[in-house]
């Protein structure tokens, strides 16, 4: 088989775009991206006003220069240093106080004191949470696509996987809360240890039992993290937000499992010619998705461009199914497509689209979701629906 050509988000790196007006993106997402921590507005905004500090995110990758891996640098620094005075305002490590007019000179502190280790996790690290909160649509979607093709053997891709925790939604539990107050409890319900992920449901409900068997799984990184690796799940932590109690302690139980069942993941500098390679060795009778969260966010427009001109070869001559869940700008929704409305309390820039393709067909909107899966609108015909047997 003929490789396809690198993927330039996989590949080389770019050349360095121009400095970006860091203040401009910094306020925007204070203002867009985390509407439900006070503390993250505050630094934003903070961060925003001093230009000075603003000019450790040179230090970023082009393809990862976000107001975010900034905020997760500052969260895994005051991780590593409880005691300091920017700690009392993180409650992930027990403080209690609220953003105040000493936060600036607080935060300016902070900053020079632990600017060498900043430059360094800027440098080399990269926000790779991969939140598994978005196990709660990636269940039922991949419920819908075995009921849509009529193969209940699926083979999961994920690109750009972090540490591979999503390979595991087949062994979470998952409980949907539906407008009328209905709950559906569904997912690997006979384990009770584990982590368990709630959704508040618009739409018909997810059935209980899965319609889809997960033969063979299969994640990809540019810097895949190990769950066995205490520094990766120290940064993994870090990428939480620091208020979320309830995120971190099903991240912990998902990383405590994924120690235990080691889905695999690998390196890859050109993630789509080792998902050609794992075509290869699958049998005939098993369905292939390809499957990436807040992946594109990443990629220069030109990348996402030629990321689905490859992804979309691979789906006419490979058989391979494509399941997204990005941004509505990120994805390639024909932007005359008319959606429905995305639901109340998310914003513009985090509301998360979920869509499926096979070759010769239209993308076919199956969600919308709160960015981390709290909540989602359910917007294909019948959401989890037996597959067959």
């Amino acid at each position: 088989m003929t490789a396809l050509p690198a993927s330039p988000s996989f590949a080389t790196e770019p050349p360095r775009p121009p400095r970006p007006d860091w203040s401009a993106r910094f306020r925007h997402f204070a203002d867009e991206d985390c509407p439900e921590d006070p503390l993250y507005q505050a630094l934003c905004r903070l961060l925003a006003a001093q230009p000075a500090l603003l000019a450790l995110m040179d230090e970023a990758p082009p393809e990862q220069a976000q107001p975010n891996l900034y905020l997760a640098a500052l969260h895994a620094r005051v991780m590593a240093a409880p005691q300091s005075a920017l700690a009392a305002y993180f409650p992930s490590v027990g403080g209690r106080r609220l953003p105040d007019e000493a936060l600036a000179a607080v935060l300016a502190g902070f900053v020079a004191d632990h600017e060498a280790a900043l430059r360094s996790l800027l440098r080399h690290r990269a926000t790779q949470t991969n939140e598994i909160g978005r196990c709660a649509l990636l269940w039922p979607a991949l419920q819908h696509l075995a009921r849509a093709g009529g193969r209940r053997r699926l083979a999961l891709f994920d690109f750009g996987c972090s540490a591979g925790l999503n390979l595991g939604v087949d062994a979470y539990r998952y409980r949907y809360l539906g407008e009328d107050g209905q709950a559906v409890e569904a997912g690997a319900l006979a384990d009770r240890d584990a982590p368990q992920i709630s959704c508040r449901w618009q739409g018909a409900l997810p059935r209980p039992e899965a319609g889809f068997e997960l033969a063979f799984r299969q994640g990809v990184d540019l810097r895949p993290l190990h769950a066995a690796e205490p520094e990766d799940a120290r940064w993994l932590l870090a990428c939480l937000w620091p208020h979320d109690q309830e995120r971190r302690e099903r991240l912990q139980s998902a990383l405590a499992l994924a120690r235990q069942r080691a889905w695999p993941v690998q390196a890859a500098d050109d993630g789509l010619a080792r998902l050609e390679a794992w075509l290869d060795g699958l049998p005939p009778d098993v369905q292939p998705v390809l499957f990436h969260s807040w992946v594109l966010y990443y990629f220069q427009a030109a990348d996402r461009l030629r990321h689905g001109q490859r992804v979309e070869r691979l789906m006419a001559h490979r058989g391979l199914w494509w399941l997204s869940a990005e941004s509505r700008a990120d994805s390639d929704w024909p932007a005359d497509t008319a959606l429905a409305p995305r639901p109340d309390g998310v914003s513009a820039g985090s509301a998360t689209l979920w869509q499926w393709r096979r070759a010769g067909q239209a993308p076919q909107a199956l969600a919308w979701s709160h960015p981390h899966g709290r909540f989602a609108h359910w917007l294909a015909p019948a959401a989890g629906a037996p597959g067959p047997r």
